[in-house]
């Protein structure tokens, strides 16, 4: 590969990895297995890079949860739901991961953003919710 193939393979494998944050099982070897390229290429394409592949998404899934919990439209959703959306089998290490990232508990998190809501739009958002599931 030349030096710009490797820019081109490295936004396709980006793009690749934010379209499949969802699923638990999005691991370097599944990445590079659908890049049909080894792990050791796709670690090598990301050597410039601040962080490993792994890193990266162990990074971007509580950053895709942290906007889902704060956004008023969705809090409908469990912070159990969102989790497991965003590729977490399990509470207790979404919990670990949420923490580490933002120094609080995800729910602790959203109910702060949901409240801090001027009273007029938390009350809209509530008939709203209201209106599509009567």
């Amino acid at each position: 590969m030349t030096a710009g193939q490797d820019g081109g393979s490295v936004v396709r494998i980006d793009a690749f990895i934010e379209r499949n944050l969802g699923d638990a099982d999005l691991r370097p070897v599944a990445i590079a297995a659908h890049h049909h390229i080894s792990v050791r290429t796709l670690h090598e394409l990301f050597r410039e890079r601040p962080e490993t592949v792994a890193a990266a998404i162990r990074r971007r899934r509580p950053e895709h949860c942290r906007t889902d919990l704060t956004d008023p439209r969705l809090r409908h959703r469990t912070i159990g739901e969102i989790a497991l959306g965003w590729g977490f089998r399990h509470p207790a290490d979404f919990s670990q991961a949420f923490r580490t990232a933002y120094g609080m508990p995800p729910g602790e998190l959203r109910h702060a953003a949901l409240h801090s809501l001027p009273d007029a739009r938390r009350a809209a958002l509530s008939d709203e919710h209201r209106c599509r599931h009567s």
